[in-house]
């Protein structure tokens, strides 16, 4: 009985300090005259901005990517003095959410440097691959906003255009549909369910050539 005690104790703390977790981010955000959708749709702005600029286009099998800054420092100069001044949308956001100044110091250094690298010819357009401001950015953002206000979802940073979409289509004439967890679960993951196939796909590619490359030398050296 007694351990049946100090458990249900201990769960009751737990409970408490649990709530108490979530009061205190709710005053945090009340502080900063935000609410918890309003953080979320804002950082899903965010990493929409960020996928565009710095990973719209990313290369197979790495989070590596290419966007509108790598194009843009393909003109001299100006190209890069426009990507900076894009980039600065980032960090206006990221202060909208209650971001302090010196936590966003590394994203801005990261951007001028990648405007004074993207002034080489060439060699500065390969770098703007893997210098990225607006994802460090967003990097940045999220891990105060998980801090400060407890949101540690992820979904709307991974995926901002399918989140937003699926949004719209929860509130459309078929919102019961779209809510259904499955549902919005599978369409979230679009992206690597059609990625799984190209790799099969792939994959079959490779074992029917490599079949028939075997099945060419045994007949032409008679070895099949």
């Amino acid at each position: 009985m007694d351990k049946l005690n100090k458990f249900s104790r201990l769960k009751t703390k737990k409970s408490s300090a649990h709530s108490a977790s979530k009061i205190d981010y709710e005053a945090r955000l009340a502080e900063n005259g935000l609410t918890r959708e309003q953080v979320i749709e804002t950082e899903r702005k965010l990493a929409k901005f960020a996928n565009t600029m710095d990973s719209l286009v990313r290369m197979p099998f790495t989070k590596q990517g290419m966007g509108a800054d790598a194009a843009l420092s393909t003109i001299p100069l100006a190209g890069d003095l426009a990507g900076l001044a894009l980039t600065s949308y980032a960090f206006i956001l990221g202060r909208q959410l209650g971001v302090p100044a010196h936590k966003m110091t590394p994203a801005v250094r990261l951007a001028l440097i990648d405007m004074v690298v993207g002034i080489v010819p060439g060699i500065g357009t390969l770098l703007d691959i893997f210098i990225r401001p607006s994802r460090k950015t967003l990097g940045i953002v999220h891990e105060h906003l998980q801090n400060e206000y407890g949101i540690t979802e992820t979904i709307h940073i991974d995926r901002p255009f399918l989140h937003q979409s699926l949004e719209d289509k929860q509130q459309s004439r078929f919102g019961a549909f779209w809510r259904n967890p499955i549902v919005a679960w599978l369409y979230l993951h679009i992206p690597d369910m059609l990625g799984l196939i190209v790799i099969v796909i792939i994959g079959w590619g490779l074992w029917s050539l490599m079949s028939w490359l075997v099945s060419l030398f045994g007949k032409t050296t008679g070895f099949g």
